[in-house]
């Protein structure tokens, strides 16, 4: 049996749910043809069909859980253990319908051995596992758990979410695999310290970060592949650019400033950051109560990184949103503007500060797996929390969600904000310091 020896991920990274959400990983303590086997061939099922569009997951064997995270050191498995454990995996794959193969890697952690199963999302889902006396069953992921799709309630979404493979995973048919940068990828793989990187074939490189896909008798890249690491991405798709202006005043007033950030997403995104971050003015505010003045800036660099990783990360770029990812700078907030919207299920109350967002299918896959391996995004879920949190646990402004487009709208300084009087797409509720006011909607342009 043939298996791979080097993770496209930081295998550390992987064992401590750092780059990946810990519902995308299952250990498993030790290998059990009759116990473990079935739960594993249900588990890589479940990644495969891949429901909540994340990219499947990973299956770790010779690793005991406790809390939802790995025991580390490992328990390990014996040579022999994991050899007939990927023979098992490999032999009873092929009885899932349809076919699916999930890739191997046996890895050492100090002087254990243990092995990793990735199971990414397929292009053929949905797939199911037969359960003996003739009966197939669907299996998806909720949460940490792999469940019956059927008795959950879940088959008919996923049957109807078949025919849709996400954006970012398609294959650009106009493309050629040298328009993608292999310097690029390879500071990438540096970065998130892959073994990858020692591979000295850039097409199994490729292959390896499921960046090219076969088409016919050769390679082409997929979507994702030239966002990231292509030096022009929007020769393919045109809304993909960061556009940012700075207004002397509201809407209606003079541009102060305009920059358009273009190349790789993540050079896009790194470069508008620093701009951005160039522009946080800091305030003076003296404490009555304090002969010493505080400074603070005028808005959480969190909050905005956030929004915009979201923003890149959410939109659509396909060919009806050729519009760029717009940053509008005023003096009292900041507009961050993706499209075409939010995905469907997600409504205006789940913007709302102490609300709970539902777990629906992303727009695209792997755009935030790039992001969370870069540890430039964090957990599924997590974006808007994380926003709040950084303007200290104030009560903020609530975003109401037009059909068209979802602006993140931040309020100006963190303490002792002017009120918003106008904003596109939002209605603002008072001041976010907690001030009177009254509330104000602005009209869709």
């Amino acid at each position: 049996m043939t298996m791979k020896t080097v993770l496209p991920l930081n295998l550390d990274d992987l064992l401590h749910c750092r780059t990946v959400e810990s519902e995308r990983v299952e250990f498993k303590r030790s290998w059990n043809p009759k116990t473990t086997g079935p739960q594993v061939l249900r588990t890589i099922c479940a990644f495969a069909n891949d429901h909540h569009n994340l990219n499947g997951g990973y299956v770790v064997v010779g690793v005991e859980e406790h809390g939802g995270r790995a025991v580390l050191p490992p328990v390990g498995l014996a040579p022999a253990a994991a050899e007939e454990a990927g023979k098992w995996i490999r032999g009873n794959c092929k009885r899932l319908d349809p076919d699916y193969q999930p890739v191997l890697f046996p890895e050492w952690v100090g002087d254990r051995l243990i092995l990793v199963v990735w199971a990414p999302a397929s292009h053929v889902r949905p797939h199911r596992v037969p359960e003996g006396r003739g009966r197939w069953r669907y299996w998806v992921r909720v949460g940490t758990e792999t469940v019956d799709a059927e008795h959950s309630g879940l088959l008919q979404p996923l049957i109807q979410q078949a025919a849709r493979v996400p954006w970012d995973d398609r294959r650009t048919l106009d493309a050629h695999v040298v328009d993608m940068s292999e310097a690029k990828v390879r500071e990438f793989l540096h970065e998130v310290k892959s073994g990858l990187l020692d591979e000295r074939d850039v097409n199994k490189i490729y292959w390896g970060m499921r960046l090219t896909t076969k088409v016919n008798d050769h390679e082409v890249p997929r979507n994702v592949g030239l966002l990231f690491f292509s030096k022009e991405p929007t020769a393919w798709f045109r809304g993909a650019k960061i556009e940012v202006v700075q207004f002397a005043a509201d809407r209606g007033g003079d541009v102060q400033e305009e920059r358009v950030f273009t190349g790789g997403l993540l050079d896009q995104y790194r470069g508008c950051m620093t701009y951005l971050g160039n522009l946080l003015v800091n305030h003076l505010q003296k404490q009555e109560s304090r002969s010493r003045a505080r400074s603070w800036v005028s808005y959480p660099l969190a909050a905005i990184q956030e929004a915009l990783v979201n923003a890149l990360y959410h939109r659509s770029y396909d060919v009806p949103y050729p519009d760029p990812t717009k940053v509008y700078v005023f003096p009292d907030r900041m507009e961050i503007i993706s499209y075409p919207g939010p995905v469907p299920g997600v409504e205006r109350e789940h913007l709302e500060q102490d609300a709970v967002v539902r777990g629906v299918p992303a727009r695209n896959r792997r755009i935030g797996e790039f992001f969370k391996e870069l540890q430039e995004a964090e957990e599924r879920l997590s974006g808007l929390p994380k926003m709040y949190r950084a303007y200290g646990g104030q009560r903020l402004a609530s975003a109401q969600v037009l059909l068209r487009r979802c602006p993140d709208v931040l309020p100006g300084d963190v303490a002792g904000a002017p009120r918003v009087r106008r904003a596109v797409g939002v209605a603002r509720r008072g001041p976010p310091s907690g001030g009177r006011g009254r509330r104000r909607r602005a009209s869709p342009h």
